[in-house]
């Protein structure tokens, strides 16, 4: 199986601070697909070498049943040159790179990293440029990066992300375009539940393969709300046995060969593990 086929199981992936050990070693048993080691914006500039050592430290460790990203800071920032140093060392399944504006911008980095990245979309240029940047031969998936969209748009998002609707429907489309997955942003209300369910369950509406997270307690929700619920296998499992070929009627509405492929993708999203 292919890193984006890989990928395309993630329901979740949790943020973690690369200088916060005790969240890393939390995390090792926690149900979530994949674990993104932050070295960007949860890293005081302080601390940003001591990041890094942790970071290929820790992925050396590994994360049994995870796949393990490594965020490096972005592409304008003068810590980029040792990030992509110490990267070179990990043997981390894929590197997150944020504020990713244009195709060009990830030649001189990706050449350098011995795997894949995962591109996040933050502003106005990456959404225009989202199609050439999800193109790119190494880039295995985009990210919503909500927050610098609402920032550097001045967007402020009603109850139901309405202002965003256009930048993540963008986002995902031009991930689809180019065979890959996309990841929805993070939620910043840590003590609203509801509102996270609410906001994964649109996200998976949208096409978003799953859900980037902030805090643990986030995991649960997301995976319930990205991963195929029992009604849903069972609907699948249904549809396969009843499929003859063609076109036909199945409890009341037309399937073919497409819906029968979706539902094969529904199996197989709750059966396999996706870990490295």
């Amino acid at each position: 199986m292919t890193l984006v086929e890989k990928l395309k199981l993630v329901r979740t992936a949790l943020y973690v601070p690369a200088i916060n050990e005790r969240a890393l070693e939390k995390a090792r048993g926690l149900d979530v697909d994949m674990l993104i080691i932050d070295l960007e914006d949860s890293v005081p500039a302080e601390s940003k070498a001591d990041a890094r050592v942790a970071a290929v430290a820790e992925v050396s460790k590994g994360f049994p049943g995870k796949l393990v990203a490594i965020r490096l800071n972005g592409l304008d920032s003068p810590e980029l040159a040792a990030d992509i140093k110490a990267a070179e060392r990990s043997h981390a399944d894929c590197f997150v790179l944020p504020k990713v504006e244009a195709a060009s911008d990830l030649d001189p980095v990706v050449a350098r990293l011995p795997n894949p990245v995962l591109a996040m979309i933050e502003g106005p240029a990456g959404i225009y440029n989202a199609r050439e940047i999800a193109a790119h031969a190494a880039v295995a998936g985009l990210i919503a990066g909500v927050n610098d969209i609402c920032a550097d748009m001045g967007i402020k998002p009603g109850p139901n992300r309405e202002g965003l609707e256009l930048a993540l429907q963008s986002i995902v489309l031009a991930a689809a375009a180019a065979g890959k997955p996309a990841f929805d942003g993070v939620n910043n209300k840590l003590d609203d539940m509801g509102g996270l369910e609410a906001e994964c369950l649109q996200g998976r509406c949208y096409g978003f393969a799953g859900k980037t997270l902030i805090h643990p307690n986030q995991v649960a929700i997301a995976n319930a709300a990205f991963g195929p619920n029992e009604d849903e296998i069972a609907k699948a499992e249904a549809l396969i046995a009843a499929s003859t070929g063609g076109a036909q009627r199945h409890k009341g509405k037309m399937i073919e060969s497409m819906h029968v492929e979706e539902a094969r993708r529904t199996i197989e999203r709750s059966r396999h593990k996706i870990g490295s």
